[in-house]
């Protein structure tokens, strides 16, 4: 393919992507969800049959998506929720692969080593979907905590186990003793290497004082790691998870410059979103719908095979955290169960599968068919199951101050209509007072109540982690309107580059300060 015609595609592809941003909001379905299906019918329609490249993906995309995810995760919020991750992302996913694989063997007849790797595929989790509810529906942070947290091992784990399984199909032989010390080998390997750049990447970083070569660096940094980790032979996706969780919470100190903290939070978080645009665009191109029908049964009992290894794995392993940890209240597990949700690395996984591995397209449409079944099932209907489980149960004092903030908005909006009917002569002045006092008196209720509401008065309130947030995103909103305001000033040539410059650091500082709040 020329570079003429990859611009060309991806100029379509892009266009694609913004429509259907914009339709799944108005229909409120993921967005991922509906890259998926909306290039379901693209392929016809495109001169070229493109598709999801295995290299590009695990080699590009994956660490983009691991590295994001590190450096945006609190290592003390990790360690909070480390008990039930490690359980869900180690024993479970390996017991979760087990079961898949025997109720393949015996329920499509596959042999033992295309049986394991189909297990090991379908039991890793992609959570993107879920991820995007959260934003959409808050959860508790615990649950949301748990979600990230069994992504973020999960790829890891998967990968390990998929290199393990490779390594015996093509030696034809591994023993349980050599298994263990391959496992223990890339798994710690991958932690050493990546500890070591994420360690090394600290002082380099520190001694660079421009925010854009900052940037480059940390993408550097993440792509390196995993080819490094490749490279002695260790899990390069367990290396990215530490780098990025070592940079993220030590590199990113409080004495690195406001402006490159900014920059770094605002790069990574457009990076992943536009990885995760075509990698879910791409899946719906990847799919073939007539091949898909054929082999619908075994798609079938492949996706029956999945839920029961979580089932299997979620319920147990969870009930056990209660000896260990705080426990995991049940509808947590209802949810973490429904939202195993299958995604990217999945289909990578499948186009990575040896080529002389007997009846390898089947497998390959079998993991397709199930990832498309996941996606649109579970995705369009997780939103549902979030509310029905009253998982975002808003709390009285909540539900009070929108109240509040409906009927100073209204208010506002109609004193403003009746400002502009006065003007243009509708209204003579005394109904126009007459009307405003009205109006004005509820105004003038809901912002006495709310003032109190944001000056955290005990005897109004109990919801104090509430208010603050809610004052937050006002404070937000204000600072980047300033901020936006100071661009203009500087590109109309009203203020020096200077004045600019020292003014836009203030405000960046402040940014900061509410987003770690």
């Amino acid at each position: 393919m020329s570079i003429t015609e990859l611009v060309k595609i991806s100029i379509i592809l892009l266009l694609i992507a913004t429509a259907v941003a914009i339709i799944s909001r108005q229909l409120r379905i993921p967005y991922v969800t509906g890259l998926v299906l909306a290039g379901l019918p693209v392929t016809e329609l495109l001169s070229r049959r493109i598709g999801l490249d295995p290299a590009l993906v695990l080699n590009l995309f994956l660490p983009i998506l691991i590295f994001e995810a590190g450096i945006n995760t609190d290592v003390s919020r990790l360690r909070s929720t480390f008990k039930p991750i490690a359980l869900l992302a180690g024993p479970g996913a390996i017991l979760s692969s087990g079961i898949i694989a025997v109720l393949l063997k015996f329920g499509l007849g596959l042999d033992w080593i295309p049986a394991l790797f189909v297990g090991v595929i379908l039991a890793n989790t992609d959570t993107v979907s879920m991820i995007a509810v959260f934003k959409e529906i808050p959860v508790p942070p615990r649950l949301s905590s748990i979600v990230e947290g069994e992504t973020l091992f999960n790829d890891a784990a998967a990968l390990v186990a998929f290199n393990l399984i490779f390594q015996v199909y093509s030696t034809g032989s591994l023993t349980f003793a050599e298994g263990i010390q391959q496992l223990l080998f890339i798994s710690i390997g991958g932690v050493l290497v990546g500890g070591i750049l994420g360690y090394l990447s600290i002082p380099v970083f520190t001694r660079l004082d421009d925010p854009l070569g900052s940037l480059l660096f940390t993408v550097a940094l993440a792509l390196g790691t995993f080819q490094v980790g490749q490279l002695f032979g260790v899990s390069g996706a367990v290396a990215v998870v530490v780098a990025g969780l070592i940079f993220g919470n030590l590199g990113l100190s409080a004495n690195t410059l406001a402006s490159t903290r900014i920059t770094l939070s605002n790069f990574w978080e457009y990076a992943s979103f536009t990885v995760n645009t075509f990698i879910f665009l791409l899946i719906g191109l990847e799919i073939n719908l007539g091949t898909l029908w054929m082999t619908l049964p075994a798609i079938l009992f492949a996706i029956f095979a999945y839920q029961i290894g979580r089932i299997m794995t979620v319920y147990p392993l969870l009930a056990a955290v209660r000896w260990i940890d705080r426990a995991i209240p049940i509808r947590w597990q209802h949810l973490l169960f429904f939202g195993n949700i299958k995604g990217s690395l999945s289909m990578a996984l499948a186009l990575s599968l040896p080529i002389t591995l007997p009846g390898r397209d089947i497998l390959i449409t079998i993991v397709f068919g199930s990832v498309l079944v996941s996606l649109v099932g579970q995705g369009l209907s997780l939103s549902w199951l979030v509310k029905r489980l009253n998982l975002s149960k808003v709390s009285t004092e909540q539900y009070q101050v929108e109240e509040l903030q409906a009927q100073l908005m209204t208010g506002k909006a109609a004193q403003d209509e009746l400002d502009s009917l006065l003007k243009s002569g509708v209204l003579p002045k005394s109904v126009y007072e007459e009307m405003r006092s009205s109006y004005q008196v509820r105004v003038a209720t809901a912002e006495k109540i709310l003032r109190d509401f944001y000056n955290h008065r005990p005897n109004q309130f109990s919801d104090k982690a509430s208010s603050i947030n809610k004052l937050d995103a006002i404070r937000r909103r204000l600072l980047l309107a300033e901020k936006g305001a100071l661009n203009e000033a500087f590109r109309k040539r009203i203020l020096s580059e200077e004045i600019v410059r020292g003014r836009i650091q203030v405000i960046d500082k402040q940014l900061l300060q509410l987003e770690d709040a």
